[in-house]
C-alpha cells in the first residue's frame, strides 16, 4: 500500500504548499482523494500516470478540496483519454462539473460517471474482488465524508506437510489457495483450515478530513492500519476547532487512539503555524505512531 501527499494544507494555495490531494495505491488501484487546486501539477510533478486514475473520491465541496477537478477532467480530454472516469462526492458535484463543462464548451470525449453521497450513514460506495471503499461520516460546515480503503482478504498458503499428509492431488491446489474444502485421493472431504493457514493480512486506509472532533467513525475505522486525519490547529488554538469544524492534533491522535489505528498521519494544517513538529509532538502525548503529511511526501506500508 502506498499513499502519495500531494497537498496537505488548509485554505488557500502558497508558492511552497497546496491544498489536500493524495493518491492512494493499493491492490493495483490508483485512487485519488480530493482534488484542490493545482493538483494535476503535482501529479504530473511526482510522475503519476493520469490514465490510471479510473476512480476519484471528494470529500466535500469545499475549494481546497475540488478546485482542481475541472482542469483535470479537462486535460484528461486534451490527452484523449477514452477510459470511463469514475467521481465519487457530495450531491451537487454533478452540476458544478457538467455546467463548467457546458458552458466551456469543452464535453469529455470520454464517459464521466458520478456517483453522488448524501447518506448521513458509512456505506460501501465501490467493491470489487480486491478492495472495498466505504465512506466515513464527519461532522464539518457541510456534508462531508471520509474513504475508508479495504484489501480483502488474499489467496491462503497452503501448509505443505499437512497437504501431501491428507494425500491431495495437486490439481486442487489452486482450490485451497482460494479457501475451497477438496475431496482428496482417498475420496475424502478435506476441511480447507486443516491443510492451509491465512495468506498475507490485508491492508486499510482511513481518510478523515475536513472534520471536528467526533468519537462516532471510530467503530468504523476500528483496527484500521493508517490513519489520516486532519490536525487544521494546535492545542492553543483549540478554542477555534468546534466553531470552524476542524480538529487539533491532539484530538486527531485520540481518535486514533481509540480506533487502536496502526499509524496515524496529521495533515490539513493551518498556515498560520511555522513549525510543522509542534503537531506530531502534541499528537504523542496520546498516541506513540505519529507522522506527518509534507506535499510530496510518500509512505509505504506492508
Amino acid at each position: 500500500m502506498k499513499l502519495t501527499i500531494l497537498g496537505c494544507y488548509s485554505a488557500t494555495p502558497r508558492e511552497l504548499t497546496n491544498p489536500t490531494s493524495q493518491v492512494i495505491e493499493i491492490k493495483k488501484h490508483m485512487f485519488l482523494i480530493d482534488c484542490g487546486e493545482g493538483t494535476q501539477v503535482q501529479l504530473r510533478k511526482h510522475k503519476i500516470k493520469f490514465n490510471r486514475i479510473r476512480h476519484i473520491f471528494i470529500s466535500h465541496l469545499h475549494g481546497d478540496h475540488f478546485f482542481g477537478l475541472a482542469g483535470l477532467i479537462s486535460t484528461f480530454r486534451l490527452l484523449t483519454r477514452e477510459a470511463d472516469l469514475h467521481i465519487y462526492g457530495p450531491k451537487g458535484i454533478k452540476e458544478i462539473i457538467t455546467l463548467q463543462m457546458k458552458l466551456a464548451d469543452s464535453w469529455t470525449n470520454y464517459q464521466l460517471i458520478f456517483h453522488e453521497l448524501v447518506s448521513t450513514e458509512s456505506e460501501l460506495i465501490f467493491e470489487d474482488d480486491e478492495v472495498e471503499v466505504y465512506t466515513i461520516p464527519l461532522t464539518h460546515r457541510v456534508y462531508t465524508n471520509g474513504f475508508l480503503f479495504k484489501e480483502k482478504e488474499g489467496e491462503r498458503k497452503l501448509k505443505m506437510e499437512a497437504v501431501l499428509k491428507k494425500n491431495i492431488d495437486t490439481a486442487y491446489y489452486r482450490k485451497l489457495k482460494q479457501g475451497f474444502d477438496v475431496i482428496n485421493e482417498d475420496g475424502e472431504l478435506i476441511p480447507n483450515k486443516l491443510v492451509t493457514k491465512s495468506g498475507k493480512k490485508p491492508m486499510s486506509y482511513a481518510f478523515c478530513s475536513d472534520t471536528a472532533y467526533k468519537e462516532d467513525i471510530v467503530p468504523i475505522i476500528k483496527d484500521v492500519d493508517v490513519l489520516y486525519h486532519e490536525s487544521t490547529f494546535l492545542e492553543q488554538h483549540e478554542r477555534l476547532a468546534d466553531p470552524t469544524k476542524h480538529s487539533t492534533a491532539k484530538q486527531a491522535a485520540s481518535i486514533a487512539k481509540k480506533a487502536n489505528a496502526g499509524t496515524l498521519i496529521l495533515g490539513h494544517y493551518s498556515t498560520r503555524y511555522g513549525s510543522l513538529n509542534d503537531f506530531k509532538t502534541e499528537a504523542q502525548t496520546i498516541f506513540n505512531t505519529v507522522e506527518l503529511a509534507e506535499d510530496g511526501k510518500v509512505f509505504e506500508f506492508n
